[in-house]
């Protein structure tokens, strides 16, 4: 049996937040899966060269759901393992908490066959990662304290 190479790969992404009628809400899209239909997802992408994760997280979320967004903080980082054309791949990628400044859902691209806005505490039960679940229970929390320290 052949060994699998192995290798690394960087991915920068956002979790969008805006609030709905007092109810924090995030963005979430569906990819088409070959294997198991479909999985529900935060936007996120491949660096170009000489992009900062930043200008990344940003590009990506723009083109993968239409909306412009700004960086409000960085939140953590997300490590998994997958294997892809013969080689297993140590991934990582980084998330900041964003909010939209315009755009629009409709405008995203190819790479979510749908997007959409998501009650923050509905978010969890949506997400197919578990990975990406505890990055938005860490992101409602600073949503949280943000609200918390508004007069």
């Amino acid at each position: 049996m052949a060994r699998l190479r192995r290798t690394t790969a960087t991915s920068a992404g956002g979790i969008v937040v805006r609030t709905i009628a007092g109810v924090p809400h995030l963005v979430a899209g569906r990819r088409r899966r070959e294997r198991d239909g479909s999985s529900w997802t935060l936007p996120k992408g491949t660096p170009n060269p000489a992009e900062t994760l930043e200008e990344t997280a940003l590009r990506e979320v723009a083109e993968e759901t239409g909306l412009e967004v700004r960086i409000v903080a960085p939140i953590d980082r997300i490590e998994y393992d997958f294997v892809q054309g013969g080689a297993k791949i140590h991934k990582t990628v980084h998330f900041w908490l964003m909010e939209p400044i315009g755009g629009d859902l409709a405008r995203h691209d190819h790479e979510f066959a749908e997007v959409r806005w998501v009650p923050l505490a509905d978010a969890p039960g949506l997400l197919t990662f578990e990975t990406e679940r505890a990055l938005v229970e860490r992101a409602a929390g600073m949503v949280a304290a943000t609200d918390a320290s508004r007069p």
